[in-house]
């Protein structure tokens, strides 16, 4: 099955969205390492009915109106990394968890290691808040993105007066 993308600017540089036939299947950064999530054949489709809902909802995000995202998600990875990515959908907005809680969140408490691995592999940035997970110090630790742009999403949400 082929997918299709878009990319659009973004405070955190350039973005690619790809989505099948019926849902959102990653948000990738401008300087994605090619390995991190693999994914099938793209062709650009600016007029896809998901990739325009997506664009418009992190754009909305990036201006301080938008705190939930509405999109149709499909994860693709092991079942471990669906409950850890399905468990980034629960940190409310402007908050952030540690690797700890999420592994606790899921019932795998002593796999927090393996928490950050899939949270490194989350192919749904940013939608999928990633972002904010956060040492167990509270500092900011291991984002594909880059730490400065992990920053600058979680001050963006922080000063957010929506």
């Amino acid at each position: 099955m082929k997918l299709s993308f878009v990319e659009i600017a973004s405070p955190v540089g350039l973005l690619k969205l790809v989505a099948n036939d019926h849902a959102l299947v990653a948000v990738l950064w401008e300087n994605e390492n090619p390995n991190r999530v693999r994914l099938a054949e793209w062709v650009e489709q600016p007029d896809h009915p998901i990739l325009i809902k997506a664009k418009n909802q992190l754009e909305e995000y990036f201006i301080g109106t938008r705190k939930q995202f509405d999109l149709p998600l499909e994860f693709e990875g092991t079942e471990f990394q669906k409950k850890v990515w399905q468990a980034l959908l629960t940190i409310p907005y402007s908050e952030t968890r540690s690797y700890q809680q999420i592994a606790a969140q899921i019932g795998s408490i002593k796999a927090v290691r393996a928490v950050g691995a899939a949270n490194g592999k989350n192919p749904i940035s940013i939608i999928a808040p990633c972002h904010r997970v956060v040492g167990a110090n509270g500092k900011l630790v291991g984002f594909a993105g880059g730490l400065k742009n992990k920053e600058i999403l979680l001050s963006l949400e922080s000063n957010s007066s929506c």
